[in-house]
């Protein structure tokens, strides 16, 4: 009794959470652009100097500096990554000019300290003092003063032109902008002769290191060179969405009937095992922040294929033990034994190859591969342990008695 009061109230509560939280799940996940609809460019980059040298951390900074540039153009959360070691993809959605997208996103980040020209209204500084160049690679760092605070220490390559600035704006600001955003607006309080200096303030420790961070990214701006793109109407994605969703819940139909008509109540139990599956998987696009493509619904539909090949396998070892005559009790459990094995084997072969996939891929390919591995991981959490056990809780409690309950005719068993 204990046994089956257990079963009853896990599946109602686990059909209660699901059914409920669902649709808002749904409303959360983010697509991608080959479903939502927007504008994908892959750019190289490269130094704007020649025989400089394209550092990791530049490339990192000038892909930060693309993101918050498309944050500009009032776009919905754009996606940019760095690939190998001179690439930077960004995608957009909602694009509706896709020519000043180009024109914005290729420009290089200008890096420039200012001042207030004559007639400058206040609060206003229009007159470049120095610009990104003039700063020596990577001499922006994060120290710490005589009271413990966080300062950003620099060095600029002309000393002379460094002392002629600062003794002429002394007690007046130097105006630190990125583009034109302005980032800080240090008061010059001495003449400095030797190019070294530091910006001190009231700076968190972050926002120190993201202004030494950004005036390195100045001191090597890098050229952006447009190698791919492509254009996604939003009508054509959402035609692929609504397309792939009803692919989608028809075939999972047919899988759902087919299982309970072959397996008979083992069949249902390993159809709400997949729903589960279904659910969580959608729970981690959501917690995650995934965004979902059609390479990811195409690894979401395999990883559905494995779980289904799983719980058949399953099903059909134990249907092989019953048939050699032995009791529902021990066929379930040796069933579930000798399925676990290859069902595992099998997973775990997967998973090795989509970690290769994601290991060395780029693009797509990450993402195909990152899909199937938490696919594969779920599975092995819900196909496998938990339609287990619910199988076993059945069987002990005493639900299923009889060989046809399962599917397999008492004409098919053999007498030990």
């Amino acid at each position: 009794m204990k046994r089956m009061l257990s079963f009853i109230i896990t599946v109602l509560v686990l059909t209660g959470v699901m059914v409920f939280t669902t649709p808002g799940l749904l409303d959360k996940v983010r697509l991608g652009l080959d479903l939502k609809g927007g504008f994908e460019i892959l750019y190289h980059a490269e130094p704007m100097e020649a025989g400089a040298e394209l550092s990791r951390a530049s490339l990192q900074k000038t892909a930060e500096s693309l993101e918050k540039r498309a944050n500009a153009l009032g776009t919905s959360e754009p996606e940019v990554t760095t690939e190998g070691t001179d690439r930077i993809r960004l995608k957009i959605a909602g694009v509706t000019d896709e020519a000043e997208v180009r024109k914005k996103m290729k420009e290089p980040a200008v890096l420039t300290f200012r001042s207030a020209a004559p007639g400058d209204a206040v609060g206003t500084y229009s007159k470049i003092e120095l610009v990104g160049s003039d700063f020596v690679e990577g001499a922006a760092d994060v120290q710490r003063d005589k009271l413990n605070r966080p300062e950003i220490s620099i060095k600029v390559k002309d000393k002379s032109k460094f002392a002629e600035i600062t003794k002429r704006l002394i007690g007046q600001k130097l105006v630190i902008y990125l583009d034109d955003r302005k980032l800080s607006d240090p008061d010059v309080n001495m003449e400095i002769p030797d190019g070294n200096a530091s910006i001190s303030g009231n700076y968190t420790l972050d926002k120190a290191r993201e202004l030494a961070d950004t005036i390195n990214l100045g001191a090597l701006p890098l050229k952006l060179t447009e190698k791919y793109s492509q254009s996604v109407g939003a009508t054509l994605g959402k035609q692929s969405l609504d397309q792939t969703v009803k692919a989608g819940l028809v075939g999972s139909v047919i899988i759902l009937i087919f299982m309970i008509g072959m397996y008979r109540l083992p069949g249902a139990l390993a159809s709400f095992a997949l729903i589960l599956h279904t659910w969580l998987l959608i729970a981690v696009f959501v917690i995650a922040d995934f965004t979902l493509t059609l390479p990811g619904i195409a690894a979401f539909i395999l990883g559905i294929g494995m779980a289904v090949d799983a719980n058949i396998i399953t099903n059909e070892r134990i249907r092989e033990e019953m048939r050699s005559g032995k009791s529902i009790l021990s066929s379930v459990k040796a069933g579930n034994k000798t399925s676990f094995r290859t069902v595992m084997d099998a997973n775990v072969t997967t998973i090795i190859v989509a970690a290769v996939m994601f290991a060395f891929g780029t693009g797509a390919v990450k993402g195909f591969a990152l899909i199937l591995i938490v696919e594969i991981v779920l599975s092995i959490v819900t196909n496998l342990y938990f339609a287990h056990w619910l199988l076993t809780v059945l069987v002990k409690a005493g639900a299923l008695k009889k060989p046809k309950q399962f599917g397999v005719k008492e004409s098919d068993i053999r007498a030990l």
